[in-house]
């Protein structure tokens, strides 16, 4: 019998495939968060230039730069921020108590997390949107800008691939973001959310429903220091003692306790 290939059409399909040779973090699905810093790439980023003629921060949605040879009404973009496109906002007010069980009051603006506010544009791929900015000196400035395509096209069938477009992200972007040295996210990035890179809440103990323990971080272990897990940064390894001697400060955990 002639020997056969498979070779996957849909994009989920090729999201799930693990080359011959790859490990397992070479899939989206193994990434340390769906869109934050990890140690591999910051998928925010492929968001920066999801419309064209201007690069937006990968964070906040202010215009960091313009394409060039745009016309002049798109250069005046640059520093102000996008609040919506296609009419989706992309700021929301933020509520919540100040205090525990305090009232719940609005504690200002803040912007939405780009996979989640530009999603749905995707749609609208080659097609021009109206987009509304706002100026620093809060004036409102509403332009059509056309959305590129985020997934790359094959050259010789134009069948869509898993992979990201060329116009979307170019040479060293997806890392250009990332914390250099790394010890500022691996510090700051705690209460769970690095869990799958490094420990977080250690020596563990339960009495009476009650836990108490020693985040991972914090700098004295002896009998005298508290137990209770805290985020208080005096407590903490400074980012200075972890750049310079982060290999003898973070402890080997066996068995969630510090080793001995």
């Amino acid at each position: 019998m002639p020997n056969l290939t498979l070779d996957p059409t849909n994009l989920t399909a090729q999201f799930e495939h693990r080359g011959r040779g790859n490990p397992p973090s070479v899939l989206p699905l193994s990434a340390i968060s769906n869109c934050f810093p990890g140690l591999e790439f910051d998928f925010r980023n492929v968001w920066r230039r999801v419309l064209e003629g201007i690069v937006l921060h990968e964070a906040v949605g202010v215009v960091m730069d313009v394409d060039p040879g745009v016309p002049a009404n798109i250069t005046e973009l640059r520093g102000a921020f996008l609040v919506s496109v296609d009419g989706d906002p992309t700021i929301g007010d933020v509520q919540g108590p100040r205090t525990t069980g305090g009232a719940v009051e609005s504690l200002g603006q803040d912007f939405l997390e780009w996979s989640n506010a530009l999603a749905r544009i995707l749609t609208h791929a080659g097609e021009e949107v109206r987009c509304e900015f706002q100026t620093q000196q809060n004036t409102t400035i509403t332009r059509m800008l056309k959305v590129r395509r985020f997934f790359h096209a094959d050259e010789l069938t134009n069948n869509r691939t898993a992979a990201i477009g060329k116009d979307l992200a170019t040479p060293g972007e997806l890392t250009q973001s990332l914390c250099s040295p790394w010890q500022n996210d691996y510090r700051e990035c705690g209460c769970y959310y690095w869990a799958a890179s490094r420990p977080d809440y250690v020596n563990v103990e339960t009495a009476g429903g009650v836990t108490s323990g020693h985040n991972w971080m914090a700098r004295d272990r002896s009998a005298a220091a508290p137990r209770a897990y805290t985020l208080n940064n005096s407590l903490l390894f400074t980012y200075d003692e972890l750049f310079q001697n982060w290999e003898t400060l973070l402890k080997f955990q066996i068995d969630g306790r510090d080793e001995t």
